[in-house]
This record gives C-alpha cells, sequence and structure tokens, in this order.
C-alpha cells in the first residue's frame, strides 16, 4: 500500500481560525495533516523567529498542536520536535489566511513566511489566502486542487515548489499562474491619547488599497475573480550585480 502524504499545516490567524479548520478538512481525504499553528493571532508578522523568548506548546489533539509564536516558530518548531510530526513532510501548507496577501503584502505576511520557512528546507510549501467577500469552503476546494497537483509534481532536488495562492471573492472564474503585482496603501500613522492622556502610534492609514494596473500580475487576476497562483522564489540577489560590482571598483575620492 502506496503511504499518504504527510502535510503540515500553519497559518498567522490562529490555531482556531476556520481558514485553518477548513484547510485541514480538505487535505484530510488524501493526506495526513499534522497542525502545528499560532497559538494566537500574529498577522503581519512576516518572518519573525523566537530567539529569546519561550515557546510554550499545546497538544489539542495527537495531530492538532498550537505554539506561542510565530508562524516561522512553529513551522520551524513542528520539524525539529520529533514528538510532533511521525517524520519529515511532504508538503507544508499555510493559511486560508483571511484577507488577501497580494504583490507586496507576501513581504509582511506570517502566512507567507510560514510557507518560506518550509521551503528554506527544501520542503514544497503553499500559502493560501482568501479575498474578502470570498467563499472559505470554494477556497478549500482550490486548496486541495493545487496541493494534490504540488505533491504530483516532480522537480529538481534543491528547488522546491513555493507558491503563493489568492482565491477571490465570488465564485472564480478559473486560476492563472502569475507575478508579484503592485498595491498602493494609503499610508500613515496617527496619533492618538490613552485613557492616563499618554500619546500612542496607531499605524497605517485608510482601508483604501490601489491596484496598479499589471498584465499577468496576481492583482489583476484578483481582480478579474481568478484564483491567483504565484510562484515564489528564495534567491533575492538582484540580477544586475555586475553593474554594482563595477560601481564597488570606481576609485573613491578622500
Amino acid at each position: 500500500m502506496t503511504e499518504r502524504p504527510l502535510i503540515l499545516a500553519s497559518n498567522d490567524d490562529g490555531v482556531d481560525a476556520d481558514g485553518l479548520r477548513t484547510l485541514r478538512e480538505a487535505l484530510e481525504p488524501f493526506a495526513d495533516v499534522f497542525v502545528v499553528a499560532p497559538e494566537f493571532e500574529q498577522s503581519a508578522k512576516s518572518h519573525a523567529i523566537s530567539l529569546h523568548s519561550t515557546l510554550r506548546h499545546h497538544r489539542y489533539s495527537s495531530h492538532i498542536h498550537s505554539i506561542e509564536g510565530t508562524p516561522a516558530d512553529c513551522v520551524y518548531v513542528a520539524l525539529y520536535r520529533k514528538d510532533l510530526l511521525p517524520r519529515w513532510p511532504d508538503l507544508v501548507v499555510s493559511g486560508i489566511n483571511h484577507g488577501a496577501n497580494l504583490a507586496s503584502d507576501v513581504h509582511y505576511s506570517g502566512t507567507v513566511a510560514a510557507a518560506r520557512e518550509a521551503a528554506l528546507r527544501g520542503i514544497p510549501a503553499i500559502a493560501y489566502s482568501l479575498l474578502p467577500g470570498g467563499s472559505m469552503e470554494l477556497a478549500g476546494t482550490f486548496a486541495a486542487t493545487i496541493a494534490k497537483r504540488v505533491l504530483a509534481a516532480s522537480r529538481p532536488a534543491g528547488q522546491p515548489a513555493f507558491l503563493n495562492v489568492n482565491i477571490p471573492p465570488g465564485i472564480p472564474n478559473g486560476m492563472r499562474a502569475t507575478k508579484l503585482g503592485v498595491r498602493i496603501y494609503r499610508e500613515g500613522v496617527d496619533v492618538r491619547t490613552d485613557p492616563r492622556g499618554r500619546e500612542y502610534y496607531w499605524m497605517g492609514g485608510p482601508n483604501e488599497i490601489e491596484h496598479v494596473p499589471l498584465a499577468g500580475s496576481d492583482t489583476e487576476a484578483a481582480d478579474d475573480g481568478f484564483v491567483s497562483v504565484t510562484p515564489l522564489r528564495l534567491e533575492m540577489t538582484q540580477l544586475d550585480h555586475m553593474a554594482l560590482a563595477e560601481l564597488l571598483s570606481q576609485k573613491v575620492d578622500p
């Protein structure tokens, strides 16, 4: 009998989030799913890891655990604690996030960071996000379809799949392979006063987001009602490094 795939699931919305439950239930018919997720919401924590604080572990069942840490903490701990996973996972999934992770969101997203933590260790990984107004049930269906295809695909050694998936509102028109788009936020920092008269800052401007038109982008796909599937890469070096080398070789006057 062929061994069922082992999938590690995490997120940044917390172990009790509906999106994580939906994702787990969508994958369980064809895989053994183990959950190691943050005890509390950890949205926008990016790839933070807790090097100087304790990480409390809570066991809900043999397959569901939480860590009082970040999404990246959860994946790291799961991979290197043999009491949490019976073996190295075939796939790591993160989400389904409650809200989009499009364009530059991937740099801030804890959802994406959980997947990235696995990809850094050579494990195929997928981050799933659902835009406001979308169907969580449909998101689970697409999540399962993409996971099955990633598990079945072959890739060169050392090049794990690392995908960022966004499911639009309504009934999706299908799926598109995309690149990262451009989102413009109305940035700002509010200065407010607490009940004791002390000032504090509240980051983030009005909830108004503009998508810059960009053919083939994840933002275009979302606006057109398609599921965007964006392959991300771990190699972040600017390709024009030879031009930089030439710049650094120039003589600097004292």
